[in-house]
């Protein structure tokens, strides 16, 4: 499947591009779908910035983005990241209480927020204060009745854009008039771009070993995150009462789970967890053989004399499969993850101590025995413990998996 979005460039005085306005689109025709307001943004949103890989649409400068009423109402933009986007209230936003209180706390969180094809009502006067751009549509106010509230508002902290510029004396008119940016057919007209979608239960795995791999994690997001997919919290709870230490209550929430476990402890956990999510709709063997590489990767550190190093093993094992399970280029996706330099170094080109841990995995599993023995050489690791790390991770692997009766679909 795939998601469609047309961008039109915004330029400055100096006719240099500073920014797109991202325009919903659902299909070839490059032309607004009948589609209601809210849905639009959201799926834009989805579709554009919660994807895996690189993103043309979304790529240097800021993009300007449709809010309408429900969607500012409910804080929607906040899910986004503040200096790569400006907020745009659309004209049929009405400007209520709940409309003010909301662009008020956006303004105060740092976002640059603009208000779409300004008509100058005195309603929303009191928004001003918190408002940085104005965009007045030349076709809709008229050019004349544009560039004049320009030259009577230039004492005001706020930058003017001048919207469907269609010819030079438009252009001209507007730029003498003191406008700051410019937008129009005049310049460029909305560019169709095409990205392979992202199927949403990817999109919150990835959300979350996003979080789990900061090196100071938010476990209130990491808590947000997992409540808000039934099936990836029944597999975190699975795993944590079926753990090998049993637990005398069984453990309902991720706060629980937390305070048994640990931070530490449930940093590798989630990220498990995660995995598992990615696997869902995976065979069931290759989420064991991520487990089964993890342990083994860790036990190996273990062995090596890099027991301090075992954590970052046991994530790098993980991970070594993570292409596979997201169906993406592993330099997309770690590009997407806050991991630490040793381990992407591991994971892209088998570089350092976690990198010749892997390596040395790798050739074990092609039954490459020659570079098994230089890898075991350069770890100061007898041979024979490679193959007892081998099986004792394939039986840890295979009883994780059976104790936490992980299911082929996600729980409902």
């Amino acid at each position: 499947m795939y998601s469609y979005v047309a961008r039109q460039p915004i330029f400055n005085r100096q006719q240099r591009t500073v920014g797109y306005e991202l325009l919903f689109r659902d299909g070839e025709n490059n032309a607004f779908p009948i589609i209601e307001a809210n849905k639009a943004t959201c799926r834009l949103l989805v579709e554009n910035y919660m994807a895996v890989g690189d993103n043309p649409a979304t790529a240097g400068q800021r993009t300007f983005i449709n809010f309408p009423q429900e969607s500012l109402i409910r804080l929607l933009p906040m899910l986004l990241p503040k200096r790569k986007v400006i907020i745009e209230v659309l004209e049929t936003c009405t400007p209520d209480e709940e409309l003010f209180l909301a662009i008020k706390h956006l303004y105060r969180q740092g976002y640059v927020i603009a208000l779409d094809d300004f008509e100058m009502e005195p309603q929303w006067q009191r928004f001003l204060p918190y408002v940085h751009i104005i965009k007045l549509d030349l076709m809709k106010v008229g050019v004349e009745e544009a560039c004049w509230f320009v030259i009577q508002n230039r004492a005001r902290k706020i930058k003017f854009l001048a919207e469907k510029v269609e010819t030079h004396q438009d252009f001209a008119a507007a730029f003498e008039a003191g406008f700051h940016f410019f937008q129009g057919y005049y310049f460029s007209k909305p560019e169709l771009l095409k990205n392979r979608q992202v199927e949403p239960e990817k999109l919150t795995t990835v959300r979350l070993l996003q979080e789990i791999c900061r090196e100071e994690v938010n476990f209130s997001r990491v808590e947000e995150i997992i409540a808000s997919d039934v099936s990836l919290s029944y597999l975190l709870l699975r795993y944590v009462n079926s753990s090998t230490q049993r637990v005398i209550e069984p453990i309902s929430s991720f706060k629980q789970a937390l305070v048994y476990l640990g931070q530490e402890k449930i940093k590798i956990f989630v990220s498990a967890v995660a995995t598992a999510h990615a696997a869902i709709d995976k065979p069931k063997e290759l989420y064991s053989l991520s487990l089964q590489r993890a342990r083994m990767c860790e036990m190996l550190a273990v062995s090596s004399r890099l027991a301090i190093l075992k954590d970052k093993a046991f994530l790098t094992g993980l991970f070594s499969l993570l292409d596979a399970l997201l169906d993406n280029s592993l330099e997309q996706l770690l590009a997407l993850l806050p991991l630490e330099p040793d381990v992407q170094e591991a994971l892209l080109n088998r570089q350092g101590e976690l990198g010749q841990i892997l390596a040395l995995l790798d050739a074990y599993e092609q039954a490459d025995w020659d570079k098994v023995s230089a890898c075991c050489q350069a770890l100061k690791l007898n041979e024979e413990i490679v193959v007892e790390s081998f099986h004792q991770a394939l039986a840890w692997s295979m009883q994780y998996l059976n104790a936490s009766d992980r299911p082929d679909e996600p729980a409902s």
